[in-house]
């Protein structure tokens, strides 16, 4: 305890200690195990890094922002024979055994009005099934695509779900109660991603109790720590898996888009034609004043830059075909080579500045001991974002695709303006008519008919259905 106590000294932070001869035994057993965890003086430096990159991006007047080279950039919007061909590639690929899926899921229902991880909600579809649930149909989907294109007797495509720690234990609780949904707990890993400790406005760390520190989640670019790191005491990180499994190729992708193609082979296909470490998939932005971050190059490398930091004029230059110059927006839909995250990421993991929260963290009283919610933002949280890796690619694939198949996130809680539960259930019904009218079935205005990825993935394999009418609301879940 004492050379703990010397290096919370020498980093200035020794005020953790305060209470501590107050603690019962069992409390300071569990205090130190966090104190233990924490280096202080790497933390202070990371804060004064956050804090440095925080102010020069605020100070900043001559930063160049640019779209992206257009030889990084692939559409097959329109174009059905070349996002065919790029999704062949994909599944041979899948079909070996190389690709893998990860989704970010730290994420709690809280602005929609639950404390249930986000990706438990149920957006009212006629089926009732949650977010959770559709993904992990798609990825069943996905490998039965598989084991019919190549006659193999069984495609797995393992599943890795980074929580948090608010949602860790209750998203494993829901994938148990529900089965996993059909697939094999094996191929399903769960693994947390990090916390770091709140800090003041003057620099110190904040005591969430007299024996406790208060933390936050890292941000969803905490992946990349999180993957190096045992997915549970004694286990094996998820690198090691990948590894251990002949995982190739990564697909990534946030919990609260309902339209989302888990494991998309064409967007696999894409990258691999381009033999590009990394990729990002996004939709055309065609409003200058949408809310949404573009990919972009900012002094020359890539970037994704903030709506609000792009200048007026830029934001609404157009190009020689009338589109917005600068329109990737950004959807937080990744690919990575396995061995970029394992042999590249390290090399400049430590560059990358962490973004500032301003916040209002609730916190001991160093001087009274009572906890107290403030009113004003006492402190900040840091937090990385999974497109902080962009400047550090020499090459980067942005692959656009179409906003109403593949883009419907889940932000605000019912009855808001946009990125409601309402919206959502309303695209992907959309998008199931638009599957079986072009399949030549017929659909009553009024009927609102969901498919089960059980009975297509994308649009595919809906032969039978040519000729037949639906004209009521219903879940469909074989053919």
């Amino acid at each position: 305890m004492a050379d703990l106590r010397a290096k919370y000294e020498e980093a200035g932070q020794s005020h953790v200690f305060t209470f501590w001869d107050e603690l019962s035994e069992s409390q300071k057993s569990d205090f130190e195990k966090q104190l233990r965890a924490i280096d202080p003086v790497r933390l202070n430096a990371t804060v004064k890094q956050a804090l440095e990159a925080d102010e020069a991006a605020r100070e900043a007047r001559d930063v160049k922002i640019e779209p992206p080279p257009a030889s990084s950039f692939v559409s097959t919007v329109g174009k059905e024979g070349e996002t065919e061909k790029y999704r062949q590639m994909g599944l041979r690929a899948i079909v070996n055994g190389e690709v893998g899926v990860l989704l970010m899921a730290g994420g709690q229902g809280t602005r929609l009005g639950s404390s249930a991880p986000k990706g438990c909600f149920n957006i009212q579809l006629p089926s009732g099934k949650s977010l959770f649930q559709l993904q992990a149909e798609r990825i069943h989907q996905l490998q039965v695509l598989g084991t019919r294109t190549s006659g193999e007797e069984k495609v797995v495509v393992p599943w890795y779900i980074m929580t948090s720690g608010p949602t860790h234990e209750p998203t494993e609780t829901f994938f148990r109660e529900h089965n996993f949904f059909g697939l094999d707990p094996s191929n399903v890993v769960f693994f947390e991603q990090g916390t770091l400790p709140c800090i003041s406005n003057d620099g110190k760390i904040l005591l969430d109790d007299k024996g406790k520190i208060a933390t936050a989640p890292d941000g969803n670019g905490g992946l990349y720590a999180a993957l190096r790191s045992p997915t549970s005491p004694g286990q094996p990180s998820v690198l090691d898996d990948l590894q251990k499994r002949g995982i190739k190729y990564l697909h990534a992708y946030g919990v609260d888009n309902c339209l989302v193609k888990v494991g998309d082979p064409a967007f696999i296909g894409v990258c691999l034609e381009k033999e590009v470490a990394a990729g990002v998939k996004v939709v055309k932005k065609t409003d200058p004043a949408e809310s949404v971050g573009v990919v972009a190059c900012k002094d020359g490398k890539f970037s994704v830059v903030e709506y609000s930091e792009i200048p007026q004029h830029l934001s609404e230059a157009r190009d020689e075909n009338g589109e917005l110059m600068m329109r990737a927006a950004n959807i937080a839909n990744h690919f990575y080579t396995t061995d970029f995250l394992l042999n590249k990421v390290p090399t400049f993991a430590e560059k990358m500045a962490y973004h500032i929260a301003r916040k209002k963290i609730p916190s001991v009283d160093l001087t009274t001991g009572q906890r107290v919610k403030p009113e004003t933002p006492n402190g900040i949280k840091l937090e990385l974002f999974i497109f902080d890796v962009f400047p550090f690619c020499s090459e980067l694939t942005i692959y656009e695709v179409e906003r109403k198949e593949e883009f419907s996130p889940l932000k605000n809680a019912s009855g808001t303006a946009s990125d409601n539960p309402e919206t959502s259930r309303r695209d992907l019904l959309a998008q199931h008519r638009r599957w079986l009218e072009k399949a030549r079935a017929i659909v009553a205005p009024d009927a609102d008919v969901e498919l089960s990825p059980k009975v297509t993935y994308g649009g595919e394999g809906l032969a039978d259905v040519q000729g037949l009418s639906f004209t009521k609301t219903e879940n469909i879940e074989s053919l």
